[in-house]
């Protein structure tokens, strides 16, 4: 019997040690890639950025914005940002997205057949690192993506480094523009949902994007130089057709994500209060561009919720507010995936004359920001809109409140903007909320998600330790 035991053991060591011969070969998918092609990678990155960054701007930004607020599942909109609902986790978002972006860059730089993707990659990677890091200040960046190397716990860096130092945010728009300008093969860049293979737009991106964060950084560091070369040059987005962004379907799969879920979530989001005062003041007939009146109106009237309800023991009709507009769910045809606009761009032009960092006209910038963003919500201009209560230098008003205020109104669904231009400018004022989770303080930065406590809890700690434990009170470097 001790034989007949021997054997089989023997047996079986010989069958096991047989089967992981070769096993990477044998365990192989001939028919699965072990690489994607950069074309296909690149349209991935936009659209799926740009989609999730869509929905989360209006579940989530726009509830810390007050564009809209939430009825149920709200609890991030009573700001306990550290419980996500429907929305309010933009940050897998990020590093999945400048993952995939990091495998195109190096594929660009590996392989000549392939460097017309590096200067768009360089371009992105600023883009989307700098959307990161207004969200939540000091985070992984410098070795957040060498995963495939062996780097799973990457140390984080401060926020003004990441703008900053060598391959950063501002560096690598730069060195983006100049990848662009220095590439002169014929292979034609291919995957660009954003600008159909248009090299130059890709530079006028760029150089738009370096308007808009030497503006955000503006407090921390003279860009009067930089900003006013910009502006000097010209070549900037001027135009809705140079707009950085890429339109929804009508139909599935491209269709905005709201227009797909189920009807109880979408009617889950009302108009807020504070938007609703706001454009009604101004007279501004977008309202009707971006909600519906509320079903109890007899005339056409638009009703706004303060935001932060408590949802179990306030009981709120939803007849009596108003829902999003019909572009967000019957007909998204007209919608964007917005990365960046000639209007944002015009209002960053304003602030930065208004604020001296450069010699311009700032009432003309403003007066053309306003413009292009009716144009771009599809909603005509009313002639006296900029003589009234929206005009330049309105009473009550100031040249600063009624730019950004513009941008504001604009920037609605466009992930966290909103709210990170209210951070950096403390306009529109915003309301108290109905019952806050958070002391009655409007949040001023997205606390690290739990998971970066579980999986990179070193160096998770050290950054918690810096904010405060985590705190959403505490403000981000170019906010100090």
């Amino acid at each position: 019997m001790k034989n007949i035991l021997y054997t089989i053991a023997t047996l079986l060591f010989i069958s096991l040690s047989s089967c992981t011969k070769d096993f990477e070969e044998i365990n192989t998918n001939p028919n699965a890639p072990n690489s994607v092609q950069p074309s296909l990678l690149l349209r991935q990155v936009i659209y799926d950025f740009g989609e999730n960054m869509s929905y989360e701007g209006f579940v989530a930004g726009d509830l810390l914005s007050q564009h809209r607020t939430a009825l149920d599942f709200n609890l991030f909109d009573r700001h306990a940002l550290k419980s996500p609902q429907l929305g309010g986790n933009p940050w897998p978002v990020f590093y999945k997205n400048l993952r995939d972006n990091e495998i195109i860059l190096k594929q660009a730089r590996q392989t000549s057949t392939l460097k017309v993707y590096e200067g768009p990659a360089l371009i992105l990677k600023a883009y989307m690192a700098a959307g990161l890091t207004d969200l939540f200040g000091d985070v992984p960046y410098f070795e957040a993506f060498n995963g495939t190397n062996g780097e799973v716990t990457p140390a984080y860096n401060t926020q003004e480094s990441i703008y900053l130092d060598p391959k950063g945010i501002l560096d690598n728009l730069d060195k983006g523009i100049a990848a662009i300008e220095n590439y002169s093969d014929a292979i034609p860049l291919q995957g660009d949902i954003l600008y159909n293979g248009n090299l130059q737009s890709w530079i006028r991106f760029a150089k738009s994007l370096k308007i808009k964060y030497l503006l955000r950084i503006s407090s921390k560091v003279d860009v009067s130089s930089q900003l006013q070369a910009l502006y000097d040059e010209g070549d900037f987005m001027l135009t809705n057709g140079q707009n950085a962004i890429y339109n929804f379907t009508n139909t599935a799969p491209n269709s905005f994500r709201l227009a797909q879920l189920r009807i109880g979530d979408f009617n889950n989001f009302v108009l807020s209060e504070t938007m609703e005062v706001i454009l009604t003041d101004l007279n501004d007939t977008r309202i009707s561009k971006l909600f519906r009146p509320f079903s109890n109106s007899t005339s056409g009237e638009f009703n706004g919720l303060l935001n932060g309800i408590d949802a179990s023991s306030t009981s709120v009709a939803l007849s009596n507010y108003s829902l999003a507009g019909t572009i967000f769910r019957e007909d998204t045809s007209t919608l964007d995936a917005n990365f960046i606009t000639a209007w944002e761009v015009q209002f960053a032009l304003a602030e930065a004359a208004e604020r001296g960092l450069i010699n311009a006209d700032g009432q003309t910038l403003y007066e053309n920001g306003v413009a292009l963003a009716f144009e771009y919500w599809n909603t005509p201009l009313p002639t006296n809109y900029l003589t009234g209560a929206a005009a330049y230098n309105a009473v009550g008003s100031s040249p600063i409140q009624q730019i950004v205020t513009q941008k504001w109104i604009a920037n609605i669904i466009n992930g966290y903007e909103g709210w990170v231009e209210y951070r950096r400018t403390g306009f529109p004022e915003l309301r108290a909320i109905s019952a806050s989770l958070n002391n009655n303080l409007i949040p001023i930065r997205m606390p690290y998600p739990a998971e970066e406590e579980a999986l990179n809890r070193e160096n998770y700690i050290q950054a918690a330790n810096a904010t405060n434990d985590n705190s959403i009170n505490f403000p981000v470097w170019w906010d100090e």
